[in-house]
């Protein structure tokens, strides 16, 4: 698919490296971590040339494979569809993605001063991503400097503005399920994003009502889908284990074409890539959580995103209202109360 692309001619001094060769070399680097230099010495390619095939062969993967594979819904019927499989698979209706956000760490840029100098003392690049309820990445944005928070970063980013303009065709308020009451659509996400009508995040604090509680744990299992989704990312894509050893754009290109192989390999190849063993998960029967094996993997090179704490607008927080009310009467499943506990 990408050979177009990639492929080079032949000189009169020189044989070209074939697309084969190139796709093999990138997709070891990804999947492995390996430096250039040990690239080099197993596919006999000089390191400066394997420097510039990566980011080349990244960028054509990513060019290639995110119309089919990471589009993100554009009419009201594919955002009921994924909606649909939130409330099913999830028991949170209305949901039109978990929204989450983590730095990727860098070898520090060159010339860039305090540019991607992040709070925790490293140099990253940040991803902003939307989650679908089957942990493919359904809109992410790359390469916002690593300084930003979570807040921050969402603000100045597309897909809010076109949430909030409404030009990606989201429906409009319709009512939870077994409620005669209207709610938007909404996205959910940690507390590290501010609350707003179409964003829910959960109520702030430990000392909390046991309402609050079944709302806070409800709103946990739908967002899980974003903590698994980077995990399975992580512990596939071992590039990931060590801070990435490249100038920030070339690191962006290697980022986007992991989430887009991410996509394919979990439409194509579910169960070798991601078996369900790789991911946390509750046991509802014994009423207890089961930990995936992607944190036994190194992911040294992700990190969470800042926390800043925010006030947020009284209509979003009586759509949260609503959504804990609903939760904790015509919403609620059998096992919420035993389960919450354990959050």
């Amino acid at each position: 698919m990408i050979q177009p692309s990639i492929s080079k001619t032949d000189t009169r001094m020189t044989k070209a490296v074939t697309p084969q060769e190139q796709l093999a070399i990138t997709l070891r680097y990804l999947a492995t971590g390996e430096t250039q230099t040990s690239l080099s010495y197993q596919f006999r390619v000089s390191q400066n040339l394997i420097s510039l095939i990566i980011p080349e062969t990244c960028s054509a993967i990513y060019e290639t494979l995110q119309p089919i594979y990471m589009r993100m819904p554009r009419s009201q019927e594919e955002w009921r569809k994924v909606s649909q499989d939130f409330h099913s698979l999830w028991n949170y209706p209305l949901c039109l993605g978990a929204l989450d956000g983590k730095r990727v760490l860098l070898q520090k840029p060159a010339h860039s001063g305090s540019h991607y100098y992040d709070y925790k003392g490293n140099f990253s690049t940040i991803i902003m991503a939307l989650v679908d309820a089957d942990y493919k990445f359904l809109y992410a944005d790359v390469g916002t400097n690593g300084r930003a928070s979570d807040g921050g970063v969402w603000n100045k980013c597309k897909l809010k503005e076109d949430i909030e303009y409404e030009e990606i065709g989201i429906p409009p308020p319709a009512n939870l399920p077994n409620y005669d009451i209207q709610v938007p659509y909404v996205i959910v996400g940690d507390d590290a994003f501010p609350l707003q009508k179409y964003l829910m995040n959960p109520y702030p604090g430990n000392d909390q009502s046991n309402e609050k509680h079944i709302h806070n744990y409800r709103l946990s299992r739908a967002r899980r889908v974003s903590e698994n989704a980077f995990g399975i990312l992580s512990s596939r894509f071992q590039v990931f284990n060590k801070p990435i050893r490249t100038c920030p754009e070339r690191a962006n290109m290697v980022i986007q074409a992991c989430l887009v192989l991410h996509n394919m390999l979990r439409t194509e190849s579910r169960q070798d890539y991601s078996p369900p063993e790789l991911l946390d998960q509750e046991d509802i029967q014994r009423r207890r959580m089961v930990v995936g094996q992607w944190h036994d993997h190194q992911h040294n090179a992700l990190g969470d995103l800042q926390v800043i704490a925010r006030r947020p607008k009284r209509d979003a927080m009586q759509v949260r209202d609503l959504f804990c009310t609903y939760f904790n009467n015509e919403g609620s499943v059998p096992w919420q109360n035993e389960m919450a506990l354990l959050h």
